[in-house]
């Protein structure tokens, strides 16, 4: 694949748009957000594009009582689109994992005018969204590490190749480092939005395309997942930072009853329409 500028990220944001139209009707769709490299700007020639499509819950699946939308969409070109609810995805944002709160930063996204009015007041109190639960922040910061430190060189069947070739997997261990690096400058005060940029990202890159051998890497890895868990334990013994905002949680309550209300109206003035 060669090198995506950012036009062409939001062309491909835009594609995974019309894709994901083929199974909602726009009327349910809030939005769909870029998810991962480009947003760090650790984007390198080996990078596709992955996006989250927030949708809100028809009539029907609330009056049956239906599964909230949660799947993962495989494209054609194995890009993926996220397929979530946004009660669920609202509530995800409570967890502060940074794999959702992501999408309240990036600027490549399209918003149905319908929720725009509403998806802009997340985004105009992002760093209070994203600053929810400290605790739980650092928690969820902590469990993306271990869950990195483990697959860099865990046989997945989708990473069998990259393993018999370099003996683990180097995205893995970039993505380690780019969580320390989040997680030194978040609890030091530093924005959620600058946080999100690493302080070294040509050095990442490099890792993230192979930079060191194995024995290396495994000894990198080995540090940093030290490092991380010694922050971690450290910050959390001071339980004044397991405390929630109450005016995000009702932030967050009110924009889901919202955009439900929105779609709602829409369903129903549908069946009106039609007798």
């Amino acid at each position: 694949m060669s090198f995506i500028y950012p036009d062409a990220v939001m062309y491909a944001v835009t594609e995974h748009y019309l894709e994901a139209a083929e199974y909602f009707d726009n009327k349910h769709i809030v939005g769909i957000f870029l998810q991962g490299s480009q947003n760090y700007h650790l984007e390198t020639a080996l990078s596709d594009v992955d996006t989250k499509l927030v949708v809100t819950p028809t009539l029907d699946e609330i009056a049956y009582n239906k599964a909230p939308h949660s799947t993962t969409h495989v494209r054609a070109n194995n890009e993926h689109i996220d397929f979530k609810d946004v009660r669920l995805m609202l509530d995800t944002f409570k967890k502060q994992n940074l794999n959702f709160l992501e999408i309240l930063f990036t600027p490549y996204r399209i918003i149905n005018p319908m929720y725009e009015t509403i998806w802009d007041e997340l985004v105009e109190h992002r760093e209070e969204i994203a600053h929810y639960n400290i605790y739980f922040s650092v928690k969820a910061m902590k469990g993306m590490a271990c869950e990195k430190y483990y697959a860099m060189e865990h046989n997945y069947p989708s990473k069998e190749e990259i393993l018999k070739q370099y003996g683990y997997d180097s995205k893995q261990l970039h993505h380690l480092l780019r969580i320390k690096d989040f997680l030194t400058r978040y609890i030091a005060g530093e924005s959620y939005e600058k946080c999100m940029v690493p302080k070294d990202i040509e050095y990442l890159k490099e890792v993230k395309l192979g930079k060191y051998e194995l024995l290396e890497a495994r000894a990198i890895a080995d540090k940093t997942m030290k490092e991380i868990e010694e922050i971690c334990e450290d910050f959390t013994k001071d339980s004044m930072w397991n405390t929630s905002n109450k005016e995000v949680e009702e932030l967050l309550n009110w924009a889901k009853a919202e955009m439900i209300k929105i779609s709602l109206k829409n369903d129903l003035s549908e069946e009106e329409k039609h007798g």
